[in-house]
């Protein structure tokens, strides 16, 4: 039996995005800037779908730039942030440590081009107070960027009182949306924001697309050019099949956030609560303010990657963190933002579960990583020294 409880990776397409996709890989299959009847055609169902998107969000279909995911959308959001700032002479941004790379390697490349980047400490509980981001605004703050959900330990994020401060202050205001859009409800004029990204494939869509919103006032610079599509804010001819997908994913995924909130969190209570028994372990994170889906935990004595092969053999998929880093063998930089020693972060795994998870495949899971821990560990000089009193307990 093969159980997967990688989701934040990626997630199994719907049978409903892979059916609105098939026409547009066969018989819709226009150029939507075309002039004659297949190209309008086209044309008419990537408008269907910028109107159904913006209409998830709370947003005006004019707002919604599609895009190739997250990472393009985050990058275009905050370089078209830093570059209006520039020309208003506003040069400081406000993230958090622990944010996705896609945020974080565009803030260092901003960083060495002369831009000042301030990000704030999280929490132990990898949660990001309000009041952090009111001290740090400065008369020369030109973007404030916050997750809504962390990718690793999935704690939710206070977006809505931060872009209520924000707004006040008069600083844009983008949030990394990839975990939370389809599972979290988000509408962007009651949570304030100026800027969103997310990606299909967090939500059962295909890979490859995502959005970028960009409030009515906020002008985007293109990263790409060479046409005039997306109104000019990204060139290149839209990947209509993957738009369509990815429209009827988020469609399915908003209309059930509530039931499949339910579902998924007492699963994930189930889990947290197992996994706990196992002694010196810890979780990360906080245990209610956090995605439905997410459970990590942090096993003293081991090493993440052999506890990731030996649940594979077991049939259980899972990660030690993001999957953008899974070939880094550094520790995950959220872990040691919220306070993880080196030692500790490296023994992580994370469990994202999905609406088809069973109560049988959390026990299976509980069952299946107790065993490998305890095996690890009675392999491990680590856990000698240890338990032989030479180290002392981390983690009680």
């Amino acid at each position: 039996m093969k159980i997967y409880a990688d989701n934040a990776a990626t997630t199994k397409m719907c049978p409903a995005a892979i059916e609105a996709m098939l026409p547009f890989l066969d018989r819709i299959y226009g150029n939507p800037s075309s002039l004659h009847s297949v190209g309008q055609e086209a044309a008419e169902a990537l408008a269907d779908a910028r109107q159904r998107i913006a209409a998830c969000i709370g947003a005006d279909p004019g707002e919604i730039v599609f895009t190739s995911g997250g990472s393009e959308a985050d990058n275009q959001a905050i370089l078209s942030a830093a570059r209006l700032g520039q020309q208003q002479g506003r040069q400081h941004i406000i993230s958090t440590a622990f944010e996705h790379h896609a945020v974080l390697h565009t803030l260092e490349k901003l960083k060495r081009e002369g831009f000042e980047v301030t990000l704030l400490d999280v929490h132990e509980n990898g949660i990001v107070l309000p009041h952090q981001v009111e001290e740090a605004i400065r008369e020369n703050t030109c973007l404030v960027t916050v997750m809504y959900a962390n990718n690793e330990i999935g704690t939710i994020q206070p977006i809505r009182e931060i872009g209520a401060i924000c707004r006040a202050k008069g600083v844009p205001f983008h949030t990394d949306a990839v975990q939370a859009a389809g599972h979290l409800p988000i509408h962007v004029g009651e949570q304030n924001l100026d800027l969103l990204s997310l990606s299909a494939h967090k939500f059962h869509g295909p890979k490859g697309v995502g959005v970028l919103y960009a409030r009515k006032g906020i002008p985007l610079f293109p990263l790409i050019e060479g046409g005039a599509q997306e109104r000019g804010r990204r060139a290149g001819t839209e990947n209509l099949p993957a738009i369509m997908g990815m429209t009827a994913a988020l469609e399915l995924a908003c209309s059930q956030i509530d039931e499949n909130a339910r579902h998924l969190t007492a699963l994930r209570d189930q889990l947290i609560q197992g996994l706990a028994k196992i002694p010196h372990s810890v979780l990360n994170g906080d245990p209610v303010q956090r995605l439905p889906s997410n459970v990590n935990f942090c096993f003293e004595g081991i090493e993440g990657e052999s506890l990731l092969l030996l649940l594979d053999d077991k049939g259980i998929c899972a990660s030690s963190g993001s999957a953008c880093t899974s070939g880094s063998l550094d520790p995950s930089h959220v872990l040691l933002a919220i306070g993880r020693v080196h030692d500790i972060a490296h023994g992580s795994l994370r469990l994202s579960l999905s609406e088809e998870t069973t109560e049988q495949e959390v026990e299976e899971i509980i069952r299946a990583v107790s065993e490998a821990v305890a095996y690890l560990r009675e392999m491990s000089p680590i856990w000698r020294d240890l338990t032989s009193g030479k180290k002392h307990f981390i983690i009680q």
